[in-house]
């Protein structure tokens, strides 16, 4: 069984983006794992596995423009189906 069921993906545009400040914001403040944030000040890169896609995605979206989201389940991938 997965623990956390969506792959979370998406980029964040903006001003003043900090990675790290992203890294540590998600970590404190949601449950998943494999995160990873990487970019610059304009631009960051979001991947991580939760329950819960909407409210990272609601984060996200309070730091700027966030675009070419792609959530996966998971779950349903690891019994052959799509999506």
């Amino acid at each position: 069984m997965i623990e956390f069921r969506y792959d979370t993906q998406f980029l964040i545009e903006g001003e003043n983006l900090d990675e790290d400040t992203i890294n540590d914001y998600i970590i404190e403040n949601f449950k998943g794992d494999s995160l990873l944030a990487v970019g610059d000040e304009e631009l960051v890169k979001v991947h991580f596995h939760t329950n819960e896609p909407w409210d990272l995605l609601k984060y996200a979206a309070s730091l700027g423009e966030i675009f070419d989201i792609v959530i996966e389940d998971m779950d349903r991938q690891s019994r052959g189906l799509k999506g």
